[in-house]
């Protein structure tokens, strides 16, 4: 599962802490509703419209609020299609604003900060531009236009200013959330061309093993049946481990040491008649440095077996070095795959990769730390 969809789960679960008490910001804010109270409480309207302006004020309190917390456990917003419960929520909220107005007058327009908000975090970003600018030009029609207007300039200056954080905030949460999904998309990538990769490398050497080792059978099917049951069996365990190694790679936790790779390589080398001479020591390289060499001397063994046609194949094993070389026809077309995968595994292991041609024509591969 991937760390959007646990996300997601946690949301719709309640497990997110901030799923299950990022409520309580909205509460906080509601504070500004003193406005609208003091506003009833002095009210000179008919006593059917002051009841029906604290009603509507409790109806506000409770459906911003499980409006909030539904939105955040899942309902939608920033980014996710909102729910029909979002939306049937929002037209409710204006409702109890409107009929708030015959009681409370143009305190009314203090539920508008509210509305904002909820439209900026709960829905789309078109409806976050609607009711900002609709929220920005009704409260400037009531400061300038109604008599008295001018004591709400406070809250036209309180609605612009949010409408300016509520268009920035969202727009950074929602390009973090991109850039978060591109980062997701990207490791995603770079894992499967590494599944592809490490796949590509143990496929194509134990392939490229088996055939040689397949040819070497016929031919010795009736001149030495022995030896040729001993090459079958080799067969089956190389295929064997191929496919245990597949398994691991996907798994993500198979390794091969340096000294196995060196006797796998001479034992392919030796099925193919190609003579394999080792200077140095497995030893002197790091333990870190061996895991990279042993994965680029896999894919140095399976381009010789595969397109060199040689006959000696030298490999060099000096402190932060290895190098791979042989006496074939030398580099005779454009880099495949298992060249650019050995690139990519010097780059990552923070090596140098180089790839020439010897003086004898053969082919020569360098690492260098």
């Amino acid at each position: 599962m991937t760390a959007h969809a646990n996300r997601e789960k946690n949301r719709a679960t309640g497990k997110d802490p901030w799923a299950r008490f990022g409520w309580l910001m909205a509460v906080v804010w509601l504070v500004f509703l003193v406005y609208p109270v003091i506003a009833l409480l002095r009210s000179e309207a008919a006593l059917t419209w002051v009841v029906v302006g604290w009603v509507a004020l409790v109806a506000f309190v409770v459906l911003y609020v499980t409006g909030f917390i539904h939105g955040m456990r899942g309902g939608g917003g920033l980014g996710r299609p909102p729910s029909t419960r979002q939306w049937v929520t929002f037209g409710a909220l204006i409702l109890c604003a409107l009929i708030s107005v015959p009681a409370e007058g143009g305190s009314a327009l203090s539920f508008l900060p509210f509305i904002m908000s909820f439209a900026s975090y709960g829905l789309t970003r078109v409806w976050h531009w609607i009711t900002t600018i609709a929220a920005v030009t009704v409260t400037a029609l009531c400061v300038f236009l109604l008599p008295g207007g001018l004591s709400y300039l406070s809250v036209l200056a309180i609605v612009a200013l949010l409408g300016v954080v509520n268009t920035v905030s969202t727009w950074l949460i929602l390009r973090s959330a991109e850039a978060e999904q591109l980062g997701l998309e990207l490791a995603t990538s770079e894992g499967r061309e590494a599944v592809a990769r490490d796949v590509h490398d143990l496929i194509g050497h134990s392939l490229t093993v088996v055939g040689l080792k397949a040819q070497l059978v016929r031919r010795l099917m009736d001149s030495d049946p022995e030896r040729a049951k001993s090459e079958l069996a080799d067969i089956e365990r190389l295929t064997a481990e191929a496919i245990a190694g597949v398994r691991s790679t996907v798994a993500g936790v198979r390794a091969t040491t340096l000294v196995e790779q060196l006797a796998s390589s001479r034992d392919s080398f030796r099925a193919a008649d190609i003579e394999m001479q080792v200077e140095g020591e497995p030893n002197a390289l790091s333990p870190v440095q061996a895991i990279t060499a042993s994965w680029i001397l896999r894919e140095a063994t399976t381009n010789s077996l595969r397109h060199s046609r040689a006959r000696t194949v030298r490999v060099l094993l000096h402190p932060g070095r290895l190098v791979v070389e042989d006496d074939g026809v030398g580099i005779v077309a454009a880099e495949g795959n298992g060249i650019r995968g050995m690139r990519e595994r010097a780059a990552v292991a923070g090596a140098a990769f180089a790839l020439d041609t010897t003086e004898n024509e053969g082919t020569r591969v360098e690492v260098t730390w």
